[in-house]
């Protein structure tokens, strides 16, 4: 059984995936306290594979499965992953704050390392690889970042509610990425569309 706090249908709106139409399942909790987290997820239900299977499938044309949180790593395993795939036939992408070990079995891993930013306290990031690394930018040093092989690189800017101070912040990631080429831009184009 795991603790689900939502499944639904959206697109990604981050990172190298933007726009793919994807289930996302979040599960609920996560291992840090940032004080910038955008996401209510400590509510939830206890589901059984067959059951979140079943939800995902209301979906059929979607090709990726994003397993959120919260912190997914911290409930997920192999089999969990495995009976995923094989069930629904869809690739599974993780978004994780690297703070675990991953299962064998995802095709597609974003680390979004939080170590060091507000409110998260001092709890080591495990990996060192990753498909695409998506660092939410408050103004940090980009070097600590070095020892992580990725295939691209994303800042991000912190969304805040303030739309001011929001856009603050795009402008100073737009800039540090431009100080910082090995870097690209994402946006969270789901709040700029109004989804989920």
């Amino acid at each position: 059984m795991w603790k689900v706090n939502e499944i639904f249908y959206s697109l990604q709106g981050e990172g190298c995936n933007t726009g793919t139409a994807s289930v996302f399942i979040r599960l609920s909790g996560c291992n840090l306290h940032c004080d910038f987290c955008d996401t209510c997820h400590e509510p939830g239900t206890m589901m059984s594979l067959p059951d979140i299977v079943e939800l995902v499938m209301q979906y059929p044309n979607a090709p990726l499965i994003v397993l959120t949180g919260g912190e997914p790593s911290l409930w997920i395993d192999e089999a969990f992953v495995m009976g995923l795939k094989q069930k629904t036939g869809k690739r599974i992408a993780i978004e994780t704050n690297g703070t675990h070990p991953l299962p064998n079995g995802i095709d597609w891993v974003t680390l979004s390392p939080k170590t060091g930013l507000g409110g998260n306290g001092d709890v080591p990031v495990v990996l060192d690889c990753c498909d695409e690394l998506k660092v939410v930018y408050l103004g940090q040093d980009l070097a600590q970042y070095d020892n992580i092989t990725a295939s691209y690189r994303y800042l991000q800017p912190c969304w805040v509610s303030d739309e001011k101070q929001c856009r603050l912040n795009m402008l100073a990631t737009a800039r540090a990425v431009m100080e910082n080429p090995q870097w690209r831009l994402s946006l969270q184009t789901h709040r700029i569309l109004g989804i989920q």
